[in-house]
């Protein structure tokens, strides 16, 4: 593959598609999501999906077709998602006499049918979300990270005031997302709110969290918005409260999407290919037996039961025994795919009771007693985590440069991010992005307080505290 340091995109765009996680969609800007990579969706969707339900979300599913008179309800809303709809126009062989947006996102028919089931306040808080595919038109696709159709979480949720809306809002952004980039993706993000530039449609505050890539780009994962009564109005979103009075309700919504995938790839993989943190691999830990003859016989049931061991005791396990694949190819072509852990086992090893460890990161093999294994290996996942957790979060902090000074700024988005105090102002936004590529990715909610002149324009810093920007997919 191209390295990374010569061509960054060319090394992903080439690693999506050796690694099979993908393939081309028959239509413009599609993907077909194939088992290995579906399986790594699978595995972040059931962590998340339990992270949500504990919190007291339900499941529902609304449909893929929208009629396009709810978009045009909210005005900043539809104007937002206008050049990214897919309109279908014609059905059953004749024109719809009302055209049908293909979901961008679930805000309006969600709202549409809150309006229909809320009435007292006793129906409150409200919390839905769906499992879903949306269709954006992408331009410029790139797989995993800006594709025409992909797959998603979308909450939604309805409360009786601002208070309660905003504690849901930062719930799914901390409890939800940022745990499950952190404990599941080893990605250290940073939880910020958005500047009033890049703020979603239709949204009074946006908070999400970013992580930084190996080439030094930023990359959102999830967000949260707090839609205030936007939506409730637009929608007749309704309650009765204790007092007896008609009140709006105030509404959230969230996600987190397969572009969760690229950022575990971009922030983890190397020259060699995909590395990924254990609690996403499909494969923990991948048995290659080595043996000819009568020998393999007997190699691939023991590596058949001790895969099985493995399975006992939870560890994802596999057993490549393709006889037309040499040793060798195998061992580049699970390096590859990013496998964690590889186990070795010969007819040497067996007779001793021992296999050969290679750890994906590591430069030496070790030999491990098959009795112990399951132990073993469990330490060794665990630690594994760990250490992707840790150097990204190396990489990230030292890639990232607090700068009052303009050559100082356009010289740190350059390679990473740039924490700067900013204006504000949409404008210096914009020409700050102009210059340099760089966007305002979010201000950090742990940041700490400080205020000074812009690091473009010169004039008073709004938010503060400093605000993270950096080039961004």
């Amino acid at each position: 593959m191209t390295p990374q340091s010569e061509d960054f995109s060319a090394w992903y765009n080439e690693l999506v598609f050796k690694a099979e996680l993908v393939d081309r969609g028959p239509a413009k800007g599609t993907m077909v999501i194939r088992p290995y990579g579906y399986r790594i969706w699978e595995l972040l969707q059931a962590d998340l999906d339990r992270r949500i339900k504990e919190t007291g979300h339900q499941n529902a599913y609304f449909p893929l077709l929208i009629p396009q008179s709810y978009l045009q309800r909210e005005a900043e809303h539809v104007e937002g998602f206008a050049p990214e709809l897919a309109v279908v126009t014609h059905a059953g062989g004749k024109q719809l006499e009302e055209p049908l947006i293909i979901r961008p996102t679930s805000e309006t028919v969600i709202g549409e049918f809150m309006a229909k089931w809320l009435s007292s306040h006793r129906d409150l808080p409200m919390l839905l979300n769906q499992w879903a595919n949306v269709v954006r038109w992408e331009l410029r696709p790139r797989m995993f990270l800006r594709t025409t159709e992909f797959l998603w979480q979308e909450g939604h949720t309805a409360h009786t005031d601002e208070a309660d809306a905003m504690r849901e809002t930062m719930l799914a952004l901390d409890t939800l997302y940022a745990r499950t980039a952190r404990e599941v993706a080893a990605m250290p993000v940073i939880e910020g709110e958005k500047t009033a530039g890049e703020r979603f449609a239709g949204a009074v505050r946006t908070f999400a969290i970013e992580a930084m890539m190996r080439d030094g780009r930023a990359l959102q994962a999830g967000t949260s918005h707090y839609m205030g009564t936007n939506f409730a109005r637009a929608f007749n979103i309704q309650y009765t409260g204790e007092d007896g009075r008609l009140s709006y309700a105030h509404t959230t919504s969230w996600g987190m999407s397969t572009r969760m995938i690229g950022g575990v790839i971009m922030t983890h993989g190397d020259d060699k290919g995909l590395v990924l943190p254990p609690r996403l691999a499909p494969y923990q830990v991948v048995i290659v037996p080595i043996g000819r003859g009568g020998q393999a016989a007997e190699v691939i049931a023991a590596a058949a039961a001790l895969a099985q061991r493995l399975a006992d005791t939870g560890i994802r396990a596999h057993v490549d025994d393709r006889p037309q694949l040499s040793p060798g190819f195998k061992f580049n072509d699970w390096e590859l795919r990013g496998v964690p852990i590889r186990l070795e086992l010969g007819p040497r090893d067996l007779a001793a009771g021992s296999a050969v460890m290679a750890l994906r990161l590591g430069d030496a093999k070790e030999s491990i007693s098959l009795d112990g294994a399951p132990a073993r290996l469990a330490d060794e996942l665990e630690a594994f985590q760990d250490f992707l957790l840790q150097r990204a979060t190396a990489f990230r902090d030292s890639h990232t440069v607090t700068t009052d000074e303009w050559g100082g700024f356009a010289k740190a988005v350059a390679t990473g991010w740039a924490r700067a105090l900013h204006c504000g102002t949409p404008e210096c936004e914009e020409e700050i992005k102009a210059v340099t590529a760089a966007t305002a990715r979010c201000i950090p909610l742990d940041g700490e307080p400080e205020s000074g002149p812009c690091v473009r324009c010169g004039r008073p810093s709004a938010y503060g505290k400093r605000v993270i920007f950096g080039r961004a997919y």
